[in-house]
């Protein structure tokens, strides 16, 4: 197998302290003889296994172990900004726990906190402790978290047993490594217009009615689809959210009537659009010009229809666009949503409930049930929101990789 996809690519190793820690120097001669730039990271406890002499020499960059090291300070934030992503192999059992936990006593976990690229995980540990409800856990939590687990393989173990647990092979996680980000070109060439945010509906100069939406799951939708190559529009709404020079292109807006322009500019040139933003469903027909005072007990607003953008999108759509859609539901929820899809023509919804704790607005997470027209509802457990991000995408190629 090539291993192309890796050249030029910056890959952070860390290392723990298990005896497959000696697997780390093969690992890494091969990683960077595929044309990667490797940097390793040890606890102090893998130095106890393998010489950081040994992997200095290989990867020829300085093995960091210590935050500070003779009066100087390795800057962890620098290492995570720096990492096209982090490999972590071999993974125990206790390094494990501590990423569950959220734990920082040591450069590597410092790091991995840090850390804006993807994180991948080998485990090594004995069967026993593989199958440990324990480990189960910890492993759905920084599953959770985004991180992509390694699969362990079945082999001879340190305790002189046979059985599952054992590192996966240095050519096993190359190969694993090349697969991703070969993957990550699944959307090269290709135009992606994205819906985010709230809209405000003004009812004067002061006021208005509108939602909590945080804009992030649309966000992270964009940035998954700049990693996969695609160019990335987005029509964002009144967020606080901060725009970087290496992101999407924005288009602010504030009212749904803005935002319905704004997708209707670009709808043409797009292959795939995400309409992931929470419009207001109707608006103010007749806003005040200036601040409204309280005259009396009771105020009457008369309230229209706002454009159904993504419905008026699904009629104008060619036979080469997807339409994906949102759908937030309190009851009868797969039902409304798959109404929904078809009436606004879509080629799939992702529906979230707001009886779901740790869904919806305002939040870092997301679970959701993801229904193609046209197939079985794919139920996903509570994730962060940049982990939903991408299994929307994967379920996106996978049902419609064949138009795009």
């Amino acid at each position: 197998m090539s291993y192309a996809a890796l050249s030029g690519k910056k890959i952070i190793l860390g290392i723990t302290g298990s005896i497959a820690a000696y697997k780390a120097a093969a690992l890494t001669r091969l990683l960077v003889r595929e044309g990667a730039v490797v940097k390793v990271i040890m606890t102090p406890s893998a130095t106890n296994f393998i010489s950081p002499l040994t992997l200095s020499t290989l990867s020829r960059h300085e093995v960091q172990t210590q935050v500070m090291e003779e009066g100087s300070w390795n800057n962890h934030v620098a290492l995570g900004l720096w990492a096209d992503c982090m490999l972590i192999a071999p993974l125990t059992a206790n390094t494990l726990s501590s990423m569950a936990a959220g734990a920082c006593d040591n450069l590597l976990l410092a790091v991995y906190l840090s850390a804006r690229c993807p994180v991948f995980v080998a485990p090594a540990m004995d069967e026993d402790m593989w199958h440990h409800p324990s480990t189960n856990r910890n492993l759905s939590r920084i599953s959770a978290d985004g991180v992509k687990i390694i699969p362990v393989g079945h082999g001879e173990l340190a305790s002189g047993l046979t059985g599952e647990g054992r590192m996966a092979e240095p050519e096993d996680i190359t190969a694993f490594l090349q697969q991703f980000f070969a993957e990550g070109q699944s959307l090269k060439g290709k135009k992606v217009l994205i819906t985010a945010g709230p809209t405000y509906e003004p009812l004067d100069p002061v006021r208005f009615i509108g939602n909590r939406s945080s804009g992030k799951m649309g966000l992270s939708l964009a940035e998954a689809a700049m990693a996969r190559g695609a160019a990335v529009t987005v029509v964002l709404g009144p967020v606080h959210l901060p725009e970087t020079k290496s992101g999407p292109e924005v288009i602010r807006v504030g009212t749904a009537v803005e935002m319905f322009h704004a997708v209707e500019a670009h709808f043409g040139e797009a292959d795939i659009i995400i309409f992931a933003a929470a419009v207001a469903d109707y608006r103010p027909e007749m806003p005040a010009e200036q601040k409204i005072k309280r005259k009396g007990d009771e105020l009457m607003v008369r309230l229209v229809p706002n454009p159904d953008i993504a419905a008026q999108m699904g009629q104008r759509k060619n036979y080469r666009q997807l339409t994906i859609g949102f759908a937030l539901e309190t009851e009868n929820e797969l039902q409304h949503a798959r109404d929904k899809m078809a009436k606004k023509n879509l080629d799939m919804i992702v529906l979230n409930s707001l009886r779901d704790p740790g869904a919806g607005f305002e939040s870092d997470t997301n679970k959701i049930t993801i229904i193609p027209a046209g197939n079985k509802a794919e139920e996903y457990q509570l994730k962060s929101k940049s982990a939903v991000a991408e299994d929307i995408w994967n379920s996106i190629l996978q049902h419609f990789g064949d138009r795009l």
